[in-house]
């Protein structure tokens, strides 16, 4: 099945003998996910004390501490696509522990950069309330302006392009399958994706559920564009002509 879509953390360098040289990147938002979106993630899940343990569906279930917060990688489980491309990780949170339901969700595919999800993924351990709101929609348009992202002219609110034009995060009606606690129709979710050629498949997708708090995707949002260099030892291919690149 397919939904339609509608300061950070540097790896481990390589040592001096190694044969994959280290490349710093930019822009993040196409750096890909170095084919390491697994172990990163669960590297820093485990420094945020998450217990893991996998599940008979072949994933990876990460919880946190208080029970409120989760993280599934689900790779092998392919529950469904965004964008063409396969569901890596799922990000969810209830709002007390006993809870059937979780609050919100949000999905993430292959080729995300890990930087952006990691940074998320410590804002939400963060978060006391993480189901609740407490900022507007239109703060995550302005964390991607205040680093460059260029707002849509017709919908300067809620929509903003990253100035290659690339990239783009805009708060549209939630795809099919996307799972949320409001059982309303016609929602709308933050959306985000980068397609480095037009035309080509997605680098990578993200989608929100309707309530997901603005202030975290802003989180997300703001990493994504940081212009923080970011190493790579393999570089996507899709992107090429679009990074700048420097060898370590």
């Amino acid at each position: 099945m397919e939904a339609p879509l509608l300061p950070h953390h540097p790896g481990e360098p390589s040592p001096p003998d190694s044969p994959d040289p280290v490349y710093w990147v930019t822009p993040r938002h196409l750096a890909g996910d170095d084919g390491m979106l697994a172990e990163r993630i669960g590297d820093t899940l485990a420094e945020l004390g998450w217990r893991m343990w996998p599940t008979a569906r072949d994933t990876l279930l990460y919880v946190s501490p208080d029970g409120l917060r989760g993280a599934e990688w689900l790779l092998a489980a392919y529950p469904f696509k965004l964008g063409g491309l396969s569901i890596a990780w799922q990000l969810s949170v209830r709002p007390h522990a006993d809870a059937a339901m979780a609050e919100w969700n949000a999905y993430f595919t292959t080729g995300v950069p890990y930087e952006a999800l990691a940074d998320l993924l410590m804002a939400i351990d963060a978060r006391e309330a993480p189901d609740l709101a407490f900022e507007g929609a239109e703060m995550v348009i302005n964390v991607l302006s205040a680093q460059g992202w260029v707002r849509d002219v017709n919908r300067p609110r809620t929509t903003a392009i990253d100035p290659g034009l690339t990239s783009s995060v805009s708060l549209e009606p939630v795809p099919p399958l996307i799972q949320d606690a409001d059982p309303r129709p016609d929602l709308f979710g933050w959306q985000a994706w980068a397609e480095p050629v037009l035309g080509v498949p997605y680098l990578w997708c993200a989608s929100f559920s309707a309530s997901v708090p603005h202030d975290l995707v802003a989180v997300f949002a703001s990493s994504l564009a940081s212009p923080v260099p970011v190493p790579r030892r393999v570089l996507p291919k899709s992107a090429e002509g679009r990074l700048t690149i420097r060898r370590r």
